[in-house]
């Protein structure tokens, strides 16, 4: 592994990193928008694990993105405890795939996607696993009756079900999409 790969995988970090800030501001639409965002960001997504993939056929294509963005996570207060373990476990569960099914094939990358697409839901999870906290912090930080509108979001906990699945396919469709725009990257992985 050439030292050019980290640095571009560590720029595609910060490609990577800017989806989160696009997708928490999501939630000024809608609270159901930023708690379901982590539904569709696996489009944005496939693109920085495909190209972070074929720079380092070796670990660290899901650590280094992750890694930064927990870095980030904790220095700017955003990062609790349940993003921090959320995280890291798929973080290490994607790392765990690659390793077993070859750092350079593409169904390595394939199938250690599935994994690290469920990144922004480690991110939202809060909203879940400190619903008081996030009632609380909305009071304070946005408009009058934003909360009121959140708590319902946070309780139809059917939905969240169903939006977490719909991550998979939704993470198999996007890899697919990234090698099809990615060709150069893609055709470096077996």
């Amino acid at each position: 592994m050439k030292p050019s790969s980290i640095v571009r995988v560590l720029v595609a970090s910060l490609v990577y990193l800017a989806v989160y800030p696009l997708a928490s501001s999501s939630g000024l639409i809608h609270p159901a928008c930023y708690a379901y965002a982590g539904t569709v960001t696996p489009l944005l997504f496939a693109f920085v694990y495909l190209y972070a993939s074929a720079n380092m056929q070796c670990f660290g294509a899901a650590a280094i993105p992750n890694g930064v963005l927990l870095v980030i996570g904790l220095v700017t207060g955003e990062g609790g405890l349940g993003f921090v373990v959320i995280i890291i476990a798929l973080t290490a569960i994607a790392e765990v795939i690659r390793a077993l099914c070859g750092y350079s094939t593409l169904k390595g990358v394939r199938l250690s996607f599935i994994p690290f697409a469920f990144s922004f839901y480690a991110y939202s999870a809060h909203w879940w696993t400190d619903t008081a906290g996030s009632l609380a912090a909305a009071v304070a930080e946005m408009p009058a009756g934003y909360a009121d509108t959140m708590a319902p979001v946070i309780d139809n906990t059917p939905m969240l079900v169903v939006m977490l699945i719909l991550v998979i396919p939704v993470a198999l469709l996007a890899i697919r999409l990234a090698e099809k725009v990615l060709k150069k990257q893609a055709a470096e992985l077996e």
